[in-house]
């Protein structure tokens, strides 16, 4: 099992920055890709970024390519998303997922996800 808690959402301006972080808990997490999704009012819930279980491998969606980064720390047991030049668009819940397989994760469909957290992007 691996329990996903989110964190770092908040009220921002446009052009501005955050950092969401996901912390996990099992001893899976190791093993495990991890990946970001959102979902913004009135919409479907899109992929956002997925990184592998030993960080070699991450890929982000064309909408925030360029403005968002994924990362992994074991030792933490976290992993972040690290977001600039935010837009109004960006303004969504964010869910942090983690499954064993890496397609999976990116698909959509990974075993764990948390609960999310909001982020509002002001303009």
């Amino acid at each position: 099992q691996v329990q996903l808690v989110e964190s770092g959402g908040g009220l921002v301006q446009a052009g501005g920055s955050l950092r969401l972080s996901c912390a996990a808990s099992g001893r899976t997490f190791s093993n495990n890709a991890m990946g970001w999704f959102r979902q913004a009012p009135g919409k479907e819930r899109e992929f956002v970024a997925a990184i592998s279980y030993g960080g070699g491998l991450t890929r982000v969606a064309d909408p925030v390519k360029g403005r968002f980064t994924i990362s992994r720390d074991h030792a933490k047991n976290t992993v972040y998303l690290q977001m600039n030049s935010l837009k109004s668009e960006d303004t969504a819940v964010y869910y942090c997922v983690s499954d064993f397989t890496y397609s999976t994760v990116i698909a959509g469909y990974g075993d764990y996800w948390g609960k999310g957290t909001l982020v509002t992007v002001s303009s």
